[in-house]
């Protein structure tokens, strides 16, 4: 492999640090995305209980309302809906207070997936950046300039460059795409959820509004 990277010449390098960026970004979205990790175990129950105690002119603590929202990452939507009640606001009110908490939880979800996104289309471009370099050695190896009679050995540096950097750009670029698009579709999958689950709540906590968020 280390002899592929020297043979790929300079022009690889910033392929391969993009890649490690890449590669982070996947694992770190594909770890952080998981239902079990926005949704643990235990977190929708907490949270309908509460509202149930709520509805029922029960008293809740503000601590078990802090502790729900340090549960899982959309846990403060869910608390803050609930504190909403609690604090005695209006159903429009806690609407609006909930829009604005969902537009931040909704930036988490997509957090990371525009520089994949960038990722995905630079590759191609420094590939093709690579792909120049390599032609520029072939130019100069068949004494353009000078008039010389060539030299095979960069020739076929020049070659290796131009080919090289060509593969390593798309080998990057198809699957950044791709993990792209997975993990596009798995943040809006898991916005939906959170999005029904709130709703759901705002109902229970609600009953009389038309709203839900």
């Amino acid at each position: 492999m280390y002899s592929i990277l020297l043979s790929a010449g300079w022009p690889i390098w910033p392929l391969l640090f993009i890649s490690i960026i890449g590669l982070a970004i996947i694992l770190e979205r594909a770890w952080y995305l998981r239902r079990i990790h926005l949704f643990p175990k235990g977190a929708l129950e907490a949270a309908f209980s509460l509202g149930d105690q709520l509805t029922a002119g029960k008293t809740v603590s503000e601590a078990d309302i802090t502790a729900l929202a340090q549960l899982s990452p959309m846990g403060p939507l869910f608390s803050g809906l609930l504190r909403e009640k609690k604090s005695g606001s209006s159903a429009a009110i806690a609407f609006e207070e909930i829009q604005a908490i969902a537009q931040t939880t909704w930036l988490k979800l997509e957090r990371y997936l525009g520089a994949l996104a960038t990722i995905a289309t630079v590759a191609p471009l420094l590939g093709l950046f690579g792909t120049v370099v390599g032609m520029i050695e072939i130019f100069g190896s068949q004494g353009v300039i000078d008039g010389g009679a060539g030299n095979p050995q960069q020739l076929a540096h020049g070659i290796s460059i131009a080919l090289y950097n060509t593969a390593f750009g798309l080998l990057i670029a198809i699957p950044a795409l791709a993990a792209w698009r997975g993990l596009r579709a798995m943040a809006n999958q898991r916005q939906h959820e959170c999005e029904e689950f709130t709703r759901q709540l705002f109902k229970k906590l609600y009953p009389q509004s038309a709203e839900a968020p």
